[in-house]
């Protein structure tokens, strides 16, 4: 883990949806990043203004590339930059990798069930490429909670993982609008559904959680309530007023 600002060269930018891209990185002596982590952006203005801001870190490895996903803030100072005006060749300042209890290791035994809100969903991808390039077999869930199947990071690759992998089970859940043919109707997320849809408290897993701040202490709470272990769910959340909708 690095805490001094670096330099970072982008080597790739890919749309993820009309308002998010993902941004490939290569950082100079970087020794690879835990699943989980996040890194800060520094942008400083030509009169010295900076703004920093933290993005999490969508891949997992040991090597000198890594990738984010920024969804664009109509009203942010960085994310809008980051989206729209950054080109491959740019350089960007960072520093991390950082994070040491939000993560997951491929030496983890136990279970896992994440749980994702909107763009949530980017730390949990890299907990999902980590366990799939690994030879740990314990069985992963990813409950994915969108406004709209347009909406979705990783569309492809999730797809494709949830029916071919053996080891990783996706379910989605869209509160606005559903992909055509899908069985059911947009709806709120509640208890009972969220319940009906993750690894059950009896298989003892670890819980990840992260999505805007409404959704992410409203699905605590409901887990809490259903018999889950405070102390196997771990939690990560970003600002906004978003929330179970």
């Amino acid at each position: 883990m690095s805490t001094l600002w670096r330099v970072a060269d982008v080597v790739s930018g890919v749309p993820e949806t009309e308002s998010s891209r993902t941004i490939g990185l290569r950082v100079d002596g970087l020794n690879g990043n835990l699943a989980g982590q996040h890194i800060d952006i520094r942008l400083t203005a030509d009169d010295g203004y900076t703004a920093v801001r933290s993005y999490s870190v969508a891949t997992a490895g040991m090597d000198e590339i890594l990738e984010i996903t920024v969804d664009e803030l109509a009203s942010g100072e960085v994310s809008p930059y980051l989206v729209r005006d950054l080109m491959v060749g740019d350089q960007l300042e960072i520093r991390g990798p950082v994070g040491g209890w939000f993560v997951w290791r491929p030496t983890d035994p136990n279970p896992v069930q994440l749980i994702a809100g909107g763009s949530g969903i980017v730390p949990l991808m890299s907990m999902i490429r980590a366990h799939e390039a690994s030879e740990n077999p314990s069985q992963f869930r990813l409950l994915y909670s969108l406004k709209s199947p347009e909406s979705g990071f990783y569309r492809e690759e999730l797809l494709t993982l949830g029916q071919e992998s053996p080891k990783l089970a996706v379910d989605y859940f869209y509160t606005r609008k559903v992909p055509e043919g899908w069985p059911t109707t947009p709806k709120r997320l509640t208890a009972e559904t969220l319940l009906a849809s993750i690894l059950p408290a009896d298989t003892a897993p670890d819980v990840f959680i992260c999505g805007q701040t409404v959704f992410v202490e409203t699905v605590t709470e409901w887990l809490v309530g259903a018999g889950y272990p405070a102390a196997s769910i771990k939690t990560e959340r970003f600002g906004g007023t978003g929330g179970i909708r």
